[in-house]
């Protein structure tokens, strides 16, 4: 959950600390801080609860010495509250040594423990403050070989950044199940949990493997396993711009990244989509094996989960091949029916979500073949799949997904496509329409942008409700899920996503003249379905917000306020439904003054069960 970045080079390294914490502000910002050590040999360490600008006050009331050598962090907290105290970096008891982590020490009870009866004082409620004070039980002269010895005793998930004052000329990270990435410069190295904390000084990277860990030093970067063996690595270098991670001149990352999807969804149809035929590199299985998958299970997590609903309906209509989707953090628990003859696609936008990982490992242990939708090249998801379809959204800097959710969509419609072909579900002519239409979303998806306008109108009358339904029906029953899921995480506003034939099943008595109900309601064999439940809300005075397909007269007769959506193939309606839905969400939020961006209580990845 938490992000961490760490400097080694000639310069002064804390202005390449804060520039990284506020680029990994995503990931957490309950508190953040800073450790360095000086030319002099002093380990110096300032943290503040807030945000990273109340750590920049901190530090122009209280500033640090000029560093060569330092490592940050900004907290999404788990293991005690949000304070200074808990706040990382953590120390040693002698002030010697500076710990940054993402993820969760499972065992840190035991070990504090043990640590205490030695006479070890803790001073934090953290998790964390366990691996600071193991490396100096364990320090001889050489913080490389302590630092190995100390997290063989660990058990969870970890990344960590480590310096001394000891041995003022090192920066050692390593990495067990949460991301961790070095940055390659020129006579300088970086540490960070994503690519944007870094990508403004150099874009060659090196992505840690599990069990590894990295020694950083002014002359050169060494990787080993946590035994010493040497391991060879590669640099990779980072394609996406800049400019990507920055605003634009929008006020939030999540409107930029809500506008730049018709551009992410036309760069795969561009790719991936030839005629009726779609090309699918990096799917690592052959069609004769795919044909062979008598059933596929997806699993994912929040947004991912909706898109792995939207994926069920639109595979099993066009391939026909029975599909169910799990929530990943279910799945291992129930002792799944998965064998070789089914395939399970994981779902996860930074390929780093602890509950999607644990699934797929389950299945894999099962005989399963695993195909993840990813964004992150080099993710652990990826590593841990036979194939990985990269969506390529770019760096989505919102903590609530808009293009990373549109982008895995496309995947899917692409995905079942290609199963269609495998498995010869739909005929080739209908296959060949299907697949120009879904060339031709993107432009409708920015015809939807065109009405922002109008869409923020219907936000600001609609703001002050305390409670919100969204409901749909069939492929659109996910798009309700989706909806509401973005309401109550950037609004805080209670919002509740049904089936709309499940309405008179309960949900129909939370419904009065206080209560704003979103209907998605575009044309389809089940329209009529929809205008009758949309008639039986506004008999009990709900105030009806229809997504509606242009041309449509009669549902102005029955809701307050209506959105259209071009027209297009039924299939298709979840991805232009959802742009009106993450924009009214956006605007609710924004008339209510809320943090768009960074809403409480959440990070951008969760990387700890």
């Amino acid at each position: 959950m938490c992000g961490i970045v760490g400097y080694i080079g000639n310069k002064d390294a804390l202005p390449f600390l804060i520039e990284g914490l506020k680029n990994l502000e995503y990931r957490g910002y309950d508190s953040s801080g800073v450790g360095l050590i000086t030319p002099d040999g002093g380990l110096q360490v300032r943290k503040e609860k807030g945000k990273i600008r109340c750590l920049e006050d901190l530090l122009a009331k209280d500033p640090v010495k000029k560093a060569h050598i330092g490592i940050a962090h900004t907290r999404w907290a788990t293991h005690g509250a949000p304070c200074r105290k808990n706040s990382h970096p953590h120390t040693n008891s002698g002030g010697t040594i500076a710990v940054v982590h993402n993820g969760i020490i499972e065992n840190y009870q035991s070990l504090k423990a043990g640590l205490i009866a030695k006479g070890v004082r803790f001073l934090s409620d953290t998790d964390t403050e366990v691996i600071g004070h193991l490396i100096n039980e364990y320090f001889e002269g050489d913080l490389v070989k302590a630092v190995q010895r100390a997290i063989r005793d660990l058990t969870g998930a970890f990344a960590i950044g480590v310096i001394s004052s000891d041995d003022p000329s090192t920066l050692v990270a390593a990495r067990v199940g949460s991301p961790l990435i070095i940055g390659v410069g020129e006579g300088e190295y970086f540490i960070a949990s994503d690519v944007p904390a870094i990508i403004r000084h150099t874009r060659r990277v090196i992505y840690l493997k599990d069990g590894e860990m990295a020694v950083l030093r002014s002359d050169g970067v060494e990787v080993m396993t946590f035994a010493g063996k040497k391991m060879p690595f590669t640099v990779d270098k980072v394609t996406f711009q800049m400019d990507a991670a920055q605003k634009q001149g929008y006020p939030h990352f999540m409107l930029k990244e809500i506008h730049e999807q018709p551009e992410v969804l036309r760069q795969m149809v561009a790719l991936r989509l030839k005629g009726g035929h779609v090309t699918l590199d990096g799917l690592g299985i052959s069609d004769r094996k795919l044909k062979s998958f008598t059933r596929i299970k997806v699993v994912a997590c929040g947004t991912a989960y909706h898109a792995g609903l939207v994926g069920r309906y639109i595979i099993e209509e066009l391939a026909r091949v029975p599909v169910e989707v799990d929530v990943s953090s279910e799945f291992r628990y129930r002792s799944p029916i998965v064998d070789k003859r089914t395939l399970l696609i994981a779902v996860s936008q930074s390929g780093e979500t602890a509950d999607t990982l644990a699934a797929v490992r389950e299945a894999r242990a099962r005989g399963a073949s695993v195909v993840s939708i990813c964004n992150v090249i080099g993710s652990s998801l990826a590593r841990e799949s036979a194939g990985v379809l990269y969506t390529h959204a770019g760096p989505e800097i919102g903590v609530a997904s808009t293009k990373a959710y549109t982008a895995q969509l496309m995947m899917f419609y692409l995905l079942a496509i290609k199963l269609a072909e495998v498995h010869g579900g739909v005929d080739v002519k209908e296959r060949v329409k299907f697949a120009k239409d879904l060339a031709a979303v993107p432009g409708l998806i920015r015809e939807i942008l065109k009405n922002a306008k109008h869409i923020a109108r219907v936000a600001r009358k609609h703001s002050h409700y305390g409670c919100f339904l969204y409901l749909g029906r069939n492929i659109n029953y996910p798009s309700a899920l989706e909806g509401a899921l973005k309401l109550k995480e950037i609004s805080y506003i209670p919002a509740e996503g049904y089936a709309a034939g499940e309405m008179k099943h309960g949900p129909i008595a939370l419904i009065d003249e206080y209560r704003a109900v979103v209907c998605i309601a575009p044309q389809s064999d089940i329209y009529e379905k929809m205008i009758s439940n949309i008639q039986e809300i506004l008999s009990r005075k709900g105030k009806v917000i229809a997504i509606a397909t242009e041309g449509d007269a009669l549902i102005q007769q029955h809701a307050t306020k209506v959105i259209y959506i071009p027209r297009t193939h039924k299939l298709l309606t979840p991805l232009l439904a959802i742009i009106p839905l993450q924009l009214l969400a956006y605007y609710i939020a924004v008339n209510r003054g809320c943090d768009v961006d960074q809403p409480r209580n959440l990070a951008k990845s969760v990387t700890v069960e």
